[in-house]
């Protein structure tokens, strides 16, 4: 199943490029489902047509969803969620305040994500269309796998070595302790949680299937945010194949008063190019009406992708990669627009971690890189290289 992605600044047309992309799919004959993870959905007015929380059908090989977050928050966490309200029911916090703090941050998108592995695994769809909330939620929400995992490990931790030769003996002896123990469905819920998260990764950052694609506008704000997205998306491992510059003033015609902006927005498309270039970069021109219903979509589409495959991918670059030297491996990551002084990085155990600004990557090593810090980090053009010395451990291939 090919997935695609479309993020960007609020306002850039992100909704109208993803329903555009979902509609040529199906007109190809792939079966397509277009899903809207962003709280504010508009994916109901790009079709014209009301939405819920499972898919719709659209048109012949089109269906269309509008996620509800505590629908699906609501079926799989209530079982948890019960368990630590009861823990703090019975230290004296009021149930309402204790049902809203046991909702950790993130959680509503995240099972919103999670719907991805059960779409691709029931076979039902060849293409699935993500129509994701404005760059920053996006961002988070494509890092919660990764987070979450590490909060999942850390409670099946718990249970293993804290609760079953524990508090499980005393729960059998006094009643006190009957709150502490959660139930086996607690934990089946939590097994569940961690099954499903486990996979939603690796379906995001398959490289021969799955790609990001950004939307934008020539303004500097929306600019520099893109370029920002692009660098903590390559952070992430998740590859972006192509990048569209939306609502431009057609060069051709007169656009009266604004004929001076049009002038500003040549020298902001000369920027992206010189910025984002080898991406492939579409530009769509700003319409006279709104991209609502299905005919303007298809227009919308044609002018995106002219005769080309919306499915194809459009650029073909791994971001992370491992480089084993005689003594040494190196570790590339292809970070654009990053700050080097923003950059911090340290090891534990077998996990690297790389901060730039306020986002963290989480990076299995190899089994030969465990507990080595690296030796140095430097920029080569627009990968960062982190050399780890092989010498003193065994040989092994990476």
């Amino acid at each position: 199943m090919r997935v695609i992605t479309f993020t960007g600044k609020g306002g850039v047309g992100k909704t109208s490029i993803s329903a555009a992309t979902a509609a040529r799919l199906s007109d190809m004959g792939l079966k397509t489902l277009i899903m809207s993870t962003d709280p504010a959905h508009s994916l109901s007015d790009s079709f014209e047509q009301k939405l819920n929380s499972e898919p719709s059908f659209i048109k012949q090989n089109l269906w269309a969803i509008e996620v509800n977050a505590y629908e699906d928050l609501k079926k799989n966490w209530h079982a948890v969620q019960g368990y630590y309200s009861r823990l703090l029911t019975v230290q004296g916090i009021p149930p309402i305040m204790a049902d809203e703090m046991t909702v950790l941050p993130g959680m509503e998108e995240l099972f919103s994500l999670m719907r991805v592995k059960r779409y691709k695994e029931s076979g039902k769809y060849d293409a699935l269309i993500l129509d994701t909330a404005p760059t920053g939620e996006t961002l988070r929400l494509l890092s919660l796998p990764e987070a979450m995992n590490w909060g999942v490990k850390l409670a099946r931790t718990v249970e293993k070595f804290v609760l079953k030769p524990v508090a499980r003996p005393l729960s059998r002896m006094s009643d006190k302790f009957a709150h502490v123990v959660p139930s086996e469905e607690v934990m089946q819920s939590i097994d569940t949680l961690f099954e499903e998260l486990d996979g939603v990764k690796e379906i995001l950052t398959d490289a021969q299937s799955a790609s990001v694609r950004l939307v934008m506008n020539p303004e500097k704000m929306v600019i520099k945010e893109t370029m920002r997205a692009l660098t903590y998306l390559n952070l992430y491992g998740f590859k972006v194949d192509m990048v569209t510059v939306n609502k431009l003033l057609a060069e051709d015609e007169d656009s009266g008063y604004l004929e001076k902006w049009k002038k500003v927005q040549r020298r902001y498309l000369g920027e992206i190019e010189e910025a984002f270039t080898p991406l492939p970069i579409k530009k769509v021109k700003m319409y006279d009406d709104e991209v609502v219903g299905l005919k303007a979509l298809e227009r919308l589409a044609g002018d995106v992708y002219g005769d080309e495959n919306p499915a194809a991918m459009m650029y073909d670059e791994t971001p992370m990669q491992f480089v084993r030297h005689d003594d040494s491996c190196e570790l590339l990551l292809k970070l654009p627009f990053a700050n080097p002084d923003e950059i911090d990085s340290w090891v534990s155990g077998d996990e690297l971690f790389i901060q730039i600004g306020n986002q963290r990557k989480i990076i299995t090593l190899p089994v030969t890189l465990a507990g080595i810090e690296p030796d140095d980090a430097k920029f080569k053009g627009q990968w960062l290289s982190m050399h780890f010395s092989l010498q003193g451990t065994m040989a092994r291939a990476v």
